[in-house]
């Protein structure tokens, strides 16, 4: 391959208008391109201050410190590895039961601990999981791997609540003697009382560490502790009656109640992975930023806030004065980042896209009373909604509060 124009090293020197070979042209290219690098680094130098604000403002990214590191994430491991511990004692105390009792009442509250030992031990492994920084391949860092462990032990809890079912309509047809049952009314009542103060601790501390996988374990706990209640009650009944037929139904009311709790917990799963609103922070978002609002925040539209494990990330528009510089700019999304940052208790990600106010169509609604280019007078104070905030258009004097 040839090219125009160029002085080949082979031969000396050509005439203005002759063929030569491509690498010398390749050359040729090659040297205008460190110039201009040369003159680009020039440029940068001259105005890195202009540029290091520019590169943050749109859309603006900004990584909040991760609450998952250090001594937090020690809390969480060892909050759940006691519940792991205490549900594998609790487990082979009521199979025990069962074992001594020969009742099917018990045997479902038996087989749901199974699934508490598994979900325990998933949740234990998905929080040390969770804490994983970001990389290449998960740019949103690994915690929504806390909405599997709850799908796992939503699904076991169902299966369980099934084989405590079918348990109990089998022996309806076939029945099976009970007996020690005092013993087991005991022993009910005991496993019921640990699992209310494991659950209540798991949810206490679940909510303040923002462990998804905590906070379902324990919401499972609690629903295992009406259950016992529940089977205090039918062998209470069988003790006091002698009826054996009370014993299956009890089996399959509450096994029924088992697979209901399952679904609740497939159901916060499905939602996690499909991204679903967490509508009450984002009305908690909403209400802060219009009770902290400043007069150069003319709107917030197209609000979206996405949940990965113990963080979100928020995503917006954020409208301000078409006249603001870029540090102006600069640090009023910083101002917003900070306000939301401290009043929620997640790890945090902003993703914020700066749009510059529109006269005379802004000047209606815009609250900054000094401003050097308004056009007409403030008309009406918007109230930021879930409603308008969501919408990806700049609000106007014809957007509803």
């Amino acid at each position: 391959m040839y090219v125009l124009g160029c002085k080949s090293r082979h031969s000396g020197p050509l005439p203005a208008i002759t063929l030569a070979p491509a690498s010398c042209w390749q050359q040729a290219a090659f040297q205008q391109q460190n110039k201009k690098q040369g003159q680009g680094r020039i440029f940068w130098a001259k105005n890195r201050q202009l540029f290091s604000s520019f590169h943050t403002f749109k859309p603006y990214t900004r990584r909040i410190q991760r609450l998952t590191s250090g001594s937090l994430l020690q809390d969480k491991k060892k909050y759940q590895g006691l519940a792991l511990l205490i549900g594998a004692l609790l487990m082979l105390v009521k199979f025990a039961g069962w074992w001594i009792t020969g009742s099917n009442a018990i045997l479902s509250d038996a087989l749901e601990s199974i699934v508490n030992v598994a979900a325990s031990g998933f949740a234990l492994y998905s929080i040390g999981y969770a804490a994983r920084p970001q990389d290449l391949d998960h740019p949103y860092g690994h915690g929504k791997i806390e909405f599997l462990s709850a799908g796992l032990e939503g699904a076991l809890i169902a299966i369980a609540g099934l084989a405590a079912m079918g348990k109990g309509v089998y022996n309806l047809f076939h029945p099976q003697p009970v007996s020690a049952l005092g013993l087991g009314i005991g022993l009910t009542l005991f496993t019921g009382g640990v699992n209310w103060a494991l659950a209540h601790m798991l949810l206490k501390k679940g909510r303040s560490l923002n462990s998804i996988s905590m906070q379902a374990d324990g919401r499972h706990l609690m629903t295992d502790v009406v259950t016992s209640g529940g089977l205090v009650l039918g062998l209470g009944l069988i003790y006091l009656t002698g009826q054996v037929w009370i014993d299956n139904v009890v089996a399959i009311v509450f096994g029924g109640i088992i697979i209901l709790s399952g679904y609740r917990l497939l159901r916060d799963f499905v939602g996690g992975i499909l991204d679903e609103a967490d509508l009450s922070l984002v009305e908690r978002v909403i209400v802060l930023l219009n009770r902290h609002r400043s007069k150069n925040w003319m709107d917030v539209h197209h609000l979206r806030i996405q949940r990965f494990g113990a963080g979100i990330h928020l995503d917006f528009h954020f409208t301000m004065p078409y006249y603001f510089t870029l540090e102006e700019a600069h640090r009023e999304i910083d101002e917003v980042t900070r306000l939301v940052q401290q009043n929620l208790p997640h790890e945090a990600e902003f993703s914020i896209h700066g749009d510059p106010c529109l006269p005379p169509h802004s000047c209606g609604i815009c609250l900054k009373d000094d401003c050097p280019v308004r056009r007409q007078p403030l008309q009406r104070r918007i109230e930021w909604t879930m409603s308008n905030a969501y919408q990806n258009e700049k609000h106007s004097l014809q957007t509803p509060d």
